[in-house]
């Protein structure tokens, strides 16, 4: 899959989390530009593309931004990345990382990554104890990390304004999820000390998102790739070379 004016790109996931072991995927995920035109006409260009092997999804510039307003707590860590974990940064993108304080407000944050992390645990308490297929063990292991691993992220973001992508103690989470595969109760009272925490802990997050930035930075996006033959300019320090339409 060849995807034109990619904007911002790098590797996510559990690699990013400090927590890839061999064999784990390499995931990727990005935004891109639609050619400024085609946003015009009856048919619109597709918002994401999704590959796998390898494993890739990349957002439009206008559905990243939304998604990132709503708190999208996988969208939200494409503009924290440790920045030996970025393959495509244009200046544009480097704009968006810029900005990226303004699409956190403290409702939205809460919302989405202790909601996410309550999906997580209500999936593991519903496939019951007992011993799981290899297979199934494993998944369900990497859903109790993820769990552990979006309450704090979250709180993080809540209470301080920041994200850190790599987790401080991958052992430690590994081991979490191979006591939840065995016994999916012992992920609650970690839930239950992260809504508490949610509730008890002072945020310093805004009531509201401040979307005017988003906004400004996305028609310098368009108004960029309106011209025939706009390329994305890549900057001195990114060595990103400019994409042709």
């Amino acid at each position: 899959m060849t995807v034109r004016h990619v904007l911002l790109s790098g590797i996510v996931g559990s690699t990013a989390y400090g927590l890839a072991r061999e064999g784990s995927d390499v995931d990727r995920l990005g935004v891109f530009a639609a050619p400024t035109e085609r946003l015009h006409g009856l048919h619109l260009p597709k918002e994401s593309h999704v590959t796998t092997a390898p494993d890739r999804t990349l957002h439009e510039a206008a559905k990243w931004c939304r998604l990132a307003l709503g708190g999208n707590p996988t969208a939200m860590e494409l503009v924290w990345l440790p920045a030996e974990l970025y393959e495509v940064r244009t200046p544009l993108g480097e704009e968006l990382i810029g900005i990226r304080g303004s699409f956190l407000c403290a409702k939205r944050v809460r919302d989405a990554y202790l909601g996410y992390a309550t999906q997580q645990f209500r999936r593991l308490d519903a496939r019951g104890g007992g011993p799981l297929p290899a297979d199934l063990h494993a998944r369900v292991a990497k859903h109790a990390r993820h769990l552990k691993r979006l309450c704090h992220q979250g709180l993080e973001l809540y209470t301080t304004g920041r994200l850190t992508i790599r987790v401080e103690s991958p052992e430690e989470y590994h081991d979490f999820g191979e006591r939840v595969a065995a016994d999916p109760s012992v992920a609650l009272p970690l839930l239950r000390f992260y809504e508490s925490a949610f509730d008890e802990t002072p945020g310093v997050l805004p009531e509201r998102p401040d979307e005017a930035p988003a906004e400004a930075w996305l028609r310098r996006v368009r108004a960029h790739f309106y011209a025939t033959g706009a390329t994305v300019p890549a900057g001195p320090s990114t060595g990103v070379p400019g994409q042709r339409r």
